[in-house]
């Protein structure tokens, strides 16, 4: 049964620069290679294999007719009188079987080539959630280098300030207080940097983690940048008809099968199976011998079968309404997480095109004002906060869009990916 597996690994992360963020290194680990990497080593997808051989198995199993038994029986060989020193003894061989009623073996076959079928849709649904938690850590990563320059280049403005307002104090034109908020800002931003890097490192591990990595041996890589566009997403009409594929909900289809074959097998056990005998006996005391056959029914199949068939069907109508349940379940978040791709993306761009250019010019300005005396230094450094506020939230909203995006795509079972920048190009 196909489904279409790369839904995350083409596209979760179609990564591009962003503006003024970017770095100039070549990425080392992409998504996909993240993800190539789990797919071949996780045990939550290594694990079907040995379910798979055992299905196969339990197949061939159901495949087997009734088994033939050779029976021998030796009556009247010890006793008394008459019976003394086996000499009325009486043997009898024969061959015994099962003959099958009601298609109990098709029905078994059915039931094992069901089990067999149901184990790819799981597959690809453990698969579909496994490369979405594969993205997230990695875009966990991701936000984190993406946030170093950003805390950088903060770090260099308020060392700027800082020098400023340690010139003012000592010219006499400012108390030294200015100065030594300003110094204590920058020692702060400087520990903001060093605990970046420790999550960063963190973040790394936990990623590696899915692949059994060994983070003490292995430098951790640079990743691509985050999308700096949203991608375009379908109608919410449309989105519903996507939900329809995907594995979890072609799991409910194949157990729908497993429990049909269940059903007919309970309902084939009303039928009695016949079983049959037939062999020779040899009569020592008079030297004959003589065919033996047998056959035998068991009474009262049908109100035996009764209960194991009300079961199953029970079992179907429970399974078809667990399925609606999911699919209405899976709906309601699909839907929740395209309105937040929608909000975020939108976020992006107004603080982007709105509101971050008008914060960059008013610090540039306020720079200029504080170093002609007309300024405090509390002004310029509220909207040095202020530029830096924006620019982590407009990384913020980029990630949240990402993250919504993770979760619509394994909903859905679709890829969408955002128009990439070229690597290293600026706004």
């Amino acid at each position: 049964m196909p489904f279409r597996l790369a839904v995350l690994a083409a596209g979760a992360l179609a990564l591009a620069a962003i503006p003024c963020l970017a770095t100039p290194q070549r990425p080392f680990l992409t998504l996909a290679e993240a993800q190539a990497r789990v797919a071949a080593d996780h045990p939550d997808l290594q694990r079907f294999l040995p379910q798979q051989d055992a299905l196969a198995a339990e197949a061939r199993a159901a495949d087997l007719a009734p088994p033939l038994t050779v029976r021998a029986e030796l009556a009247d060989f010890l006793g008394s009188g008459r019976l003394q020193a086996g000499r009325s003894a009486e043997l009898t061989l024969s061959l015994e079987g099962l003959l099958e009623r009601g298609g109990k073996r098709e029905a078994r076959r059915a039931l094992a080539a069901a089990r067999l079928d149901a184990l790819g849709p799981r597959r690809a649904a453990a698969q579909l959630d496994l490369f979405a938690e594969t993205t997230r850590r990695y875009l966990e990563l991701a936000a984190l280098q993406a946030r170093q320059p950003l805390m950088a280049a903060d770090l260099e403005d308020r060392r700027r300030i800082a020098r400023a307002a340690r010139q003012r104090f000592l010219a006499g034109a400012a108390p030294e207080a200015s100065a030594l908020a300003a110094e204590a800002e920058v020692a702060r931003i400087e520990a903001e940097l060093a605990a970046s890097a420790q999550r960063q490192r963190a973040a790394w591990h936990r990623l590696s983690l899915l692949w059994g990595g060994n983070t003490t041996d292995a430098a951790m890589p640079v990743l691509e940048a985050i999308p700096a566009t949203r991608p375009t997403l379908p109608s919410l009409e449309s989105l519903r008809a996507e939900i329809g594929r995907h594995p979890d909900l072609l799991v409910f289809a194949d157990e729908a099968r497993v429990q049909d074959a269940r059903h007919r097998l309970a309902a084939s056990s009303a039928r009695a199976d016949l079983a049959w005998s037939l062999g020779l006996r040899h009569l020592r005391a008079e030297g004959d011998t003589g065919l033996v056959a047998t056959l035998s029914l068991p009474l009262g199949s049908p109100r035996r079968a009764e209960p194991a068939i009300a079961e199953a069907r029970a079992l179907q109508a429970e399974l078809v309404l667990a399925r609606e349940s999911a699919a209405r379940a899976l709906e309601a978040a699909a839907t929740e997480a395209w309105w937040q791709v929608e909000a975020q993306g939108l976020r992006a761009e107004r603080l982007e095109g709105a509101v971050l250019p008008r914060l960059e010019r008013a610090a540039a300005g306020a720079e200029r004002a504080y170093r002609a005396g007309a300024l405090g230094y509390l002004e310029w450094a509220a909207l040095q906060s202020e530029v830096t506020a924006a620019r982590l939230a407009l990384l913020e909203a980029r990630v949240a869009l990402q993250l919504a995006l993770i979760e619509l795509q394994r909903l859905t079972a679709e890829s969408w990916v955002a128009p990439a920048m070229p690597h290293g190009e600026h706004e």
